[in-house]
């Protein structure tokens, strides 16, 4: 037997089991996917950013909302039919202030109910999507977060304070700059957040709630419990179905590409359904 038959063979075999094992993983999580659609009568769509470290070439790779992820959401949700309520699975760090607001518009803008779940933890501009949402479904351990923003590393309430401190004639230009951009950032997301809020709230309680959320009373990583949430007026409770979970329990996985949005497109495209524009650059003030 010629031995580099059995070079050739390990070399196929190397190459075909974790193709085999991605494609059963997808195939169980499709399976999931119909049936919490069929036993709710929704449209499913995952944003999923696991936080294992991905490695290339030695270095880490975390992953956030992106413009890719509202990109895939808002045609998801475009493809969902006016009277389709929608489930939203959230499992992320935060990320791009741009795409997460894109999502939370489109996500309030659907006629049908949106329910939000979240299994463990949507912080930041995840917390953004859940409050567009009209109801927040959460396990009893899990948290959202406050949404500051931040400009570049730092907490855009926290370079304001920096400035009051020291006072104008004892910080540099950049400095200035970031405090200019930061009086933006802050104002922006808590008009954003005050026009989700008021959909289902007094105005003064809305706008109460929007500065408390925006302007950096916690830090960016505080967890806002079950228990906070429902105090501070908003529609949280508990009972994530079973199979949300065993769904999150097919997500980690090898270091591999894989998409974060994941739903089950209808058969034909709604008449008159354009292509979504191209992406463009963006400035990078994040919610993380």
């Amino acid at each position: 037997m010629d031995p580099n038959f059995f070079i050739w063979l390990l070399i196929l075999m190397y190459a075909l089991v974790p193709a085999l094992w991605r494609y059963q993983i997808n195939q169980r999580r499709l399976y999931l996917f119909r049936r919490i659609q069929a036993q709710r009568g929704t449209r499913v769509i995952t944003l999923i950013h696991r936080q294992e470290s991905l490695g290339l070439l030695g270095i880490p790779i975390a992953r956030y909302i992106d413009i890719e992820d509202s990109e895939q959401v808002l045609r998801a949700i475009r493809l969902t039919p006016p009277d389709r309520p929608i489930d939203l699975i959230l499992h992320t760090p935060g990320g791009l202030v741009l795409a997460a607001e894109q999502i939370a518009r489109a996500l309030a803008a659907h006629p049908a109910k949106v329910t939000v779940f979240v299994p463990h933890y949507a912080m930041s501009g995840g917390t953004l999507l859940a409050l567009a949402a009209d109801e927040i479904i959460m396990d009893p351990n899990a948290a959202l977060g406050p949404v500051d923003p931040q400009i570049g590393q730092w907490p855009a309430a926290s370079i304001l304070n920096v400035l009051k401190e020291k006072g104008v004639d004892k910080v540099d230009d950049q400095t200035l700059i970031m405090a200019d951009l930061a009086v933006k950032a802050i104002q922006q997301v808590e008009h954003n957040l005050y026009t989700l809020l008021q959909r289902h709230m007094p105005p003064e309680d809305a706008a109460r709630l929007a500065k408390q959320l925006s302007h950096g009373r916690w830090t960016h990583d505080y967890p806002l419990t079950l228990e906070e949430l429902q105090q501070m007026g908003l529609k949280a409770r508990t009972g994530v179905p079973g199979d949300v979970y065993r769904l999150m329990e097919l997500y980690p996985q090898p270091a591999s590409r894989r998409p974060n949005v994941q739903y089950i497109p209808d058969a034909q495209r709604p008449r008159g359904q354009a292509h979504a524009a191209n992406d463009v650059e963006m400035w990078p003030i994040r919610f993380r």
